[in-house]
């Protein structure tokens, strides 16, 4: 839960930053946001959840 509430904490600043330096438009932005709205209810939100968590979890494992 912490790491699914940090990516969408930080895609959220991503896409603020985005929208306010120009490089993407409000229209754009609410279609993106739609899809991955919609893209959440269907039969692949496992596999991209597994995906992401796999990707958080090597992150981890990175050590300096």
């Amino acid at each position: 839960m912490a790491i699914s509430l940090s990516v969408v904490v930080l895609l959220a600043v991503i896409l603020v930053v985005m929208i306010r330096s120009k490089s993407i438009k409000p229209g754009p932005a609410i279609v993106a946001v739609l899809f991955g709205f919609f893209l959440a209810s269907t039969g692949m939100a496992p596999s991209i959840n597994r995906f992401l968590n796999s990707v958080a979890d090597t992150i981890n494992q990175i050590s300096f």
